[in-house]
């Protein structure tokens, strides 16, 4: 299998990568194969032990284990996985190196991180473009590239994901009266991210269809 093949995917990249790396592991020593650890469970169980690799250890082939660990569970940020790194005390130069090598086989990928990302987020947690940026920003990804990937963000979904959580919320809130539903509603969505135009329109028109007195909403929009 070559890096094209299964370029963008991390589990078959870190599949191929290891089968070629594996002959470089084993020279290392015990503490660098897949088998070794600890705990001595095989790699995607518990996080590679970097103590147990000994203070003669080639610092690149644990850079790489670490790596692979890291990937094997889910695709990563490259600022993540520099942390984590740094966390394990790989000198800077051996982090930069490996960490290129990785982008450079497609095992690294912040664009489509930042796709996936959001993807997951919108769909599990109803986030907003706004929310979603902010989490982006605390992974590392370049602003640059956050927008590019929230550009493609439909905003039909997102208005539809705010419909969603307010219809959900609005079940739990049928003892409520509706000028606390509304402002509980509202507080909801900007915590999501969504701004204030479109977080009091669709709780307006939300209520409206549940029944619920929509003129309050006016009324609190009117009192900001």
């Amino acid at each position: 299998m070559t890096s094209e093949s299964w370029r963008g995917d991390v589990h078959q990249g870190v599949a191929a990568w290891t089968r070629q790396a594996r002959g470089a592991q084993a020279e290392v020593g015990d503490g660098t194969r897949a088998s070794t650890g600890r705990s001595g469970r095989r790699r995607g169980g518990a996080p590679v032990d970097t103590e147990a690799l000994g203070p003669d250890a080639d610092p690149e082939s644990v850079a790489r284990t670490i790596l692979l660990d890291q990937l094997t569970g889910r695709a990563r940020s490259r600022h993540e996985l520099a942390e984590k790194l740094a966390g394990k005390g790989v000198p800077d130069d051996v982090a930069v190196r490996m960490l290129d090598r990785f982008e450079e086989i497609g095992l690294i990928d912040d664009e489509a991180f930042a796709r996936m990302w959001i993807s997951g987020r919108q769909s599990a947690k109803g986030l907003a473009r706004r929310a979603l940026a902010q989490e982006l920003r605390r992974k590392g990804i370049a602003d640059e590239v956050a927008r590019d990937a929230l550009d493609e963000v439909d905003p039909a979904e997102e208005e539809e994901a705010a419909r969603a959580l307010v219809r959900r919320k609005l079940r739990s809130l049928s003892r409520v009266d509706d000028v606390t539903a509304t402002r509980r509603l509202v507080g909801m969505l900007a915590r999501k991210g969504y701004g204030p135009g479109l977080a009091h329109a669709v709780v307006r028109e939300e209520l409206a269809g549940a029944g619920r007195d929509d003129e309050v909403l006016g009324d609190l929009a009117g009192d900001e």
